[in-house]
């Protein structure tokens, strides 16, 4: 009898510390990634290469350690670029930080979706940005972010 007892105490405490740790855990919100910049740097008809500058903000009270960060890029439903940042960088409390990103994108995909669309004189572009930030903080490895806006097709080429 005491043996059964003692796995029954031993049971409660493992939950009791198990629900501890939820509680100790932080709370993190989602940071909101959006595109500021986008600039060609190279690349063949198939494949380009982009900087594409980022802004990270944090709403959360406590700063964000990113490690790392990857990206997919979508227009019109179609993924057309993905890119990784492997520079760790910090972002403030309640703050931002921008910061550059290198993607490799399909702008053979991107041009043939805006030449089948109906509105072709539009002066902006939908895109869809998804992805994770890499987080170096106990309880927390990754944080996902979706983005959704335009941009200019003049980004692309240079011209506003």
């Amino acid at each position: 009898m005491p043996k059964r007892l003692l796995s029954r105490l031993l049971g409660l405490v493992v939950v009791l510390a198990l629900g501890a740790c939820s509680v100790l855990a932080p709370k993190y919100q989602k940071p909101v990634v959006s595109v500021v910049g986008i600039q060609l740097v190279g690349g063949s008809f198939m494949k380009q290469n982009f900087l594409l500058k980022l802004n990270i903000q944090n709403p959360n009270d406590r700063i964000l350690p990113v490690t790392s960060l990857h990206a997919d890029l979508n227009v019109g439903g179609d993924k057309v670029a993905t890119g990784l940042n492997t520079q760790p960088f910090v972002v403030p409390a309640q703050g931002n930080t921008q910061f550059d990103m290198t993607i490799t994108a399909n702008m053979a995909l991107v041009l043939l979706k805006l030449a089948s669309r109906s509105d072709k004189h539009a002066d902006s572009i939908d895109y869809e940005l998804t992805g994770g930030a890499s987080i170096d903080l106990p309880f927390l490895r990754d944080l996902p972010f979706h983005q959704t806006g335009t941009f200019s097709p003049g980004a692309l080429t240079g011209r506003p």
